[in-house]
């Protein structure tokens, strides 16, 4: 910004440095013209984010001042590059009339577009919930709010600790994050879009009245959300953000939820992406479980699948009554014609959004009045449902007038924009069509006067015209311009004609283009009262787009159903997971050959399985299936198994594959042992833990020992359902020693230096790893492997590698509750009582009898 005081600048510059005062933590997009402009520091920003040229425009302080600049009908294009950068633009507009202006055309700040309350078509992820959300923190507890500003979904949660919070940031993952000033932001992670806001604003009472004002309610008692004073102070700041950016009513956000922890299964971070969800461990959407169930006929069907697969129900009357509703659209062969409809209501849920904030574009509106023309096919093809089928059907009950205002009042295909009118239907109104009638007589008018003067004159070439710029006109040849009679008065000159302009076609000129004024301002008069028109109907068309949303899942998830050869789950009560055939519903879809589809069955007889088998046999696959079979159980979809049983769960954790956190100093060990910490401090015997290679990142007998104790205190203690792959073969003794645990392997043939897996789960434990074999698949010189084969013949023989070198340890006991004897020594010394001699012969005599 400027050093120079803001008198020594002009007043159009002036005019600019007042307004970005008030904004200065956002791009100023500044009319002018047919373009927007930005200045000083912000134009050097823009040139850079946007790849624009950086140019300069008059002086400030004997220096050049920085311009940048966009057209103004491609500004929606940059203002998409800005926001998916995280950051925030303010558009300035003009709103004086030049031509009665004196000074600058005064101006003022229309809109802030940010990255969580974008509402444009243009600027959005289709398939993917753009979300504002905001965060409190007081004594180790957390409120949390999001809110879907082209849904008007408001959903609040208290986050018990760090770990629940940094689940619900992965789960919601929000374009735009509002913190308190005093916040911890190292909590928050990298992520774009961080707002720091000042305390007052998640003050609680403030936030109180702020909802309470939206909602037109005396208190929040109706919404059940009283008690959650963190997540009430996150969402009164939040709220009252939307309002500074926006800058309009908000009429579609008309309820506040509060979403309970034991309403739906727990899913940390970790889990969410191990099981890519909805993003692989690449970062990429391909060859995820969303990619696989996603063939839904209209973005908010989409968006909901995404909502559904990252937040599993514990409701069976609620996951019955999805499954309910598949099977019958399967039985009655209507999921195809229903997603024929869904097309054509299209993405009903955003439109209403921008109808809500008086943005929707006349197509928009186009958008709706298609929606609600398949509404009386749709209650026809659900006229036999029941349960949720019918329950949704209601909610899609025709609305003939609004159609029929809609039908009315919109002309077939309307341009995109109201700006230069040509939308509103002939016949709507009489005013209307009076001013288009004297604008569209032109033409005739203009033919007689052409034809009247040729006579009058005599000069045969004469021509009646019309451009924006000069209006009206009468125009011959230079050469004939002699010939003009005495009443032409000229109007403009140019290389080789004259125009002149005569009184009557004056007089008629100033009448046609007040006509044509009168008609736009007329027109968009008509436009915005539509929307007065439709906002009592806003809650029923919101609810109308909420249940066509659902309808499509629905009928997609029967078709996936059908198509992948899944079978419907059944739901109990009483823990334990059985599932016969079982696939991963991603692997059998990217994979060339056939997939090798496995049991599996926990219970409380049987509530661990000790994996073993080779690598590249197929562990991760069968454990990862598992969670995701019971995952989409929870949300009422059919799973990809020939019959499974699945017990509620009330947690899915995993630990799974090996990733460090650099960033934060933690080496890939400690994110394991984090993880599993996290996991043994949280799982409930009514959790799904799917445990891998445990202990792998630090010395053998330090990862055995680990391992082995992590294992016992899951079986033990927490009593979890359990998949326990790892390569300790020492671990399967656990099946021999503690009651509930078993063991079971995938095959693998070997052939000489060969090995064929046969991805096949059996009974009892692996005998072997076949990691040299995996080795030399996977291209390791053969001299390598030959050398390494030599050493494992060496350590399992306890040989010694070379003459004179010390034999290997011996394997220290893991047997429970068998404690060493070095141990048992130590604990009945008196340490104290020791003389130096003594307690050194005791240290050589402990090394002694330990091996070493």
């Amino acid at each position: 910004m400027p050093s120079q005081p803001l008198e020594s600048h002009t007043p159009m510059m002036q005019q600019y440095l007042r307004i970005k005062a008030q904004h200065p933590d956002v791009l100023l997009f500044y009319r002018m013209g047919d373009f927007y402009e930005l200045f000083f520091d912000d134009a050097k920003k823009a040139a850079a984010l946007l790849d624009i040229s950086l140019t300069a425009r008059g002086q400030s302080g004997g220096e050049k001042i920085p311009m940048a600049g966009v057209p103004y009908h491609a500004v929606e294009g940059y203002l998409a590059k800005v926001v998916a950068m995280g950051e925030s633009a303010a558009i300035c507009e003009q709103i004086g009339d030049p031509a009665t202006s004196k000074g600058p055309v005064e101006r003022q700040v229309v809109r802030i577009v940010t990255p969580g309350t974008v509402s444009d078509e243009a600027l959005l992820t289709e398939k993917r919930d753009n979300l504002l959300a905001a965060v409190f923190g007081k004594d180790g507890r957390f409120g949390y709010a999001t809110l879907d500003i082209t849904s008007g979904r408001f959903l609040v949660s208290e986050p018990d600790g760090i770990d629940d919070l940094k689940a619900e940031l992965q789960r919601t993952n929000p374009a735009e994050l509002l913190y308190p000033e005093d916040f911890d932001t190292s909590l928050l992670g990298e992520r774009k879009g961080l707002r720091r806001r000042p305390l007052w604003e998640f003050d609680l009472d403030t936030a109180q009245r702020t909802l309470t004002q939206q909602f037109g309610t005396r208190d929040l008692a109706g919404f059940g959300v009283q008690g959650a004073k963190r997540a009430l102070a996150a969402a009164g700041c939040l709220l009252q953000y939307l309002k500074d950016t926006q800058r309009t009513a908000l009429p579609h956000i008309r309820a506040i939820k509060l979403e309970a922890e034991d309403e739906a299964v727990v899913l940390d971070a970790a889990t969410r992406r191990n099981l890519e969800l909805t993003q692989s461990l690449a970062g990429s959407t391909d060859n995820t479980l969303f990619s696989v169930l996603d063939r839904c006929a209209t973005p908010m069907g989409s968006r909901l699948l995404g909502r559904w697969l990252h937040r599993p129900l514990r409701s069976v009357e609620v996951i019955e009554g999805r499954l309910d509703a598949i099977d019958y659209l399967n039985q009655q062969l209507l999921d195809g014609q229903l997603r024929e409809l869904m097309k054509q209501v299209g993405d009903l849920e955003r439109v209403m959004a921008r109808v809500a904030l008086r943005s929707a574009r006349p197509r928009d509106l186009v958008r709706v009045r298609t929606a609600l023309a398949v509404m009386p096919e749709l209650g026809e093809l659900l006229s036999g449902s029941q349960g949720r089928l019918a329950a949704l059907k209601g909610h899609c009950a025709p609305q003939p007038e609004l159609h029929e205002l809609l039908q009315s009042a919109i002309i077939d295909n309307p341009p995109v924009l109201i700006r230069d009118g040509g939308v509103i239907r002939p016949g709507y109104n009489s005013e209307l069509d009076e001013y288009r009638a004297l604008s569209k007589g032109a033409t005739d008018f203009l033919e007689h006067i052409e034809a009247r003067e040729r006579q009058r004159t005599g000069i045969n070439t004469l021509k009646v015209g019309f451009n924006r710029v000069h209006g009206y006109f009468i125009e011959l040849t230079r050469a004939q311009s002699h010939l003009a009679p005495t009443d032409y008065q000229r109007r403009q000159t140019l290389k080789n004609t004259e125009r002149y302009i005569i009184p009557e076609l004056k007089e008629y000129e100033d009448k046609v283009l007040t006509s044509q004024g009168k008609a736009l301002a007329l027109e968009k008069q008509l436009y915005e009262a539509l929307f007065d028109q439709l906002h009592p109907q806003l809650e029923a068309l919101l609810r109308l787009a909420d249940a066509c949303a659902e309808l499509d899942l629905l009928a997609t998830l029967c078709e996936r159903g059908q198509s992948l050869n899944y079978c419907r789950p059944a739901l109990k009560a009483e823990r334990g997971i059985r599932i016969d055939g079982g696939r991963h519903p991603v692997v059998e879809v990217v994979l060339d050959s056939p997939f090798i589809a496995n049991p599996v069955a926990l219970s409380d007889a049987k509530q661990m399985l000790m994996v073993t088998g080779p690598n590249m046999g197929g562990k991760s696959t069968y454990m990862r299936q598992t969670a995701l079979i019971t995952l989409l159980a929870h949300i009422g979809s059919p799973v990809p198994a020939e019959s499974a049983e699945i017990g509620l769960v009330d947690r899915i954790f995993t630990r799974i594959g090996a990733a460090d956190d650099l960033a934060s100093g933690r080496s890939t060990f400690m994110v394991e042992m984090t993880e599993t910490a996290t996991i043994l401090n949280n799982a409930t015997e009514r959790s799904l833990v799917l445990m891998d290679e445990i202990g792998r990142g630090t010395s053998t007998y330090d990862g055995l020992s680990l391992a082995w104790a992590v294992a016992e205190f899951l079986a033990r203690q927490s009593r979890s359902l359990t998949l326990f792959a790892t390569h300790y073969f020492e671990l399967t003794a656990l099946a021999e020693q503690l009651d509930g645990v078993d063991n079971v392997h995938l095959d693998a043939v070997e052939h000489g230096d060969t090995v064929t897996f046969m991805h096949a789960v059996q009974s009892g434990p692996a005998s072997k790893s076949f990691g040299l074999q995996v080795a030399l698949l996977a291209g390791v010189p053969k001299a390598v492997v030959k050398a390494a084969r030599q050493k494992l013949a060496e350590l399992e023989s306890h040989t010694p590698v070379a003459a004179g070198q010390a034999p290997q340890p011996r394997q220290i006991s893991l047997a429970l509750n068998e404690e060493p004897a070095v141990v048992s020594r130590l604990k009945s010394l008196d340490v104290d009582a020791l003389s130096p001699k003594e307690a050194l012969m005791l240290l050589y005599q402990l090394k002694e009898d330990a091996g070493f």
